[in-house]
């Protein structure tokens, strides 16, 4: 995989470098990549897809604190540009926030709402825990805030949630997945056709969920994270380190108060908790706007 890293390519050539009585550490792989010129540089974002100059309702920021502690507890949703030859064609992508899986996607010519809701619905189908709500996560995008996304999503058991400000940083991993796609698997080039660009995005997406290591995932794939929920989420941003540390430490505690369930599933209890504080926040935002 083109621009892999240099971490996760060490470790997947580890066991050929010993073979080879090739003795070289990570960090020392590195400077080695560097020396020889083998690192790709870094190239800047500059194409704008949201558009959030609407009068829609925009929800509040449910994700702000909350530390994941399971898959299909969070969804992150976000729509970028593929490059064809002779035009743009957009990418709307659905990802699990604990695991960093792809669990939907959806390439078309336009950013209208049925393209949101086709990956969606391919994420639903998807799921592989029967979680009885998800949080819906996304931009203050219009495709996202509009009547008839909306309602599909919450009929579909989401509970929505949207940045607050006009800040990258606050769906910061479905911009990151967004780069991993198309720079490290080919679709930041200008392609042939948009056939061809969804042959490629189905296959980059398949060898992303099964065979691309994460660092925030303990070095293991999305799909392997996906499925045995054994890694604690890792937080990018300072100011949500200590509390990333301190929740895993209440967890803990919480559930040592608790008997374990007949399936040895102590997350029952936690989303429960979860989903009953989004709800009682969403009546005081509901009432507050009857006074208003």
């Amino acid at each position: 995989m083109p621009r892999y890293g240099t971490k996760k390519l060490h470790l997947d050539i580890q066991g050929d470098m010993e073979k080879n009585n090739i003795k070289m550490g990570r960090d020392k792989f590195l400077k080695f990549c560097r020396h020889q010129r083998l690192l790709v540089p870094r190239t800047k974002r500059c194409f704008i897809t949201t558009d959030s100059k609407h009068f829609f309702h925009k929800s509040p920021n449910l994700i702000k604190s909350l530390i994941p502690t399971h898959a299909e507890q969070v969804f992150v949703n976000d729509i970028t540009y593929v490059k064809l030859q002779d035009r743009y064609v957009y990418l709307a992508l659905v990802t699990d926030l604990y695991s960093k899986k792809v669990m939907g996607y959806k390439l078309d010519d336009n950013m209208k709402a049925a393209m949101v809701k086709e990956a969606l619905a391919m994420a639903l189908k998807n799921c592989q825990h029967n979680r009885q709500t998800i949080i819906h996560h996304s931009d203050r995008g219009i495709q996202y805030c509009c009547p008839d996304y909306s309602e599909f999503a919450t009929n579909e058991g989401m509970i929505l949630s949207t940045t607050e400000k006009y800040d990258p940083y606050e769906n910061a991993v479905a911009e990151r997945i967004n780069g991993i796609l198309k720079y490290e698997f080919g679709l930041i080039k200008a392609i042939p056709s948009i056939e061809v660009a969804g042959k490629m995005l189905s296959q980059a997406v398949k060898v992303y969920n099964n065979e691309r290591r994460h660092c925030s995932l303990q070095m293991k794939t999305p799909a392997y994270a996906h499925t045995h929920q054994d890694h604690i989420y890792k937080s990018y941003s300072k100011a949500n380190r200590r509390c990333v540390e301190h929740g895993n430490k209440s967890l803990k505690n919480d559930l040592q108060l608790y008997p374990q369930t007949a399936n040895g599933d102590h997350q029952k209890i936690e989303e429960s908790r979860l989903v009953d504080k989004i709800i009682g926040k969403q009546k005081m935002i509901k009432q507050t706007h009857k006074f208003e």
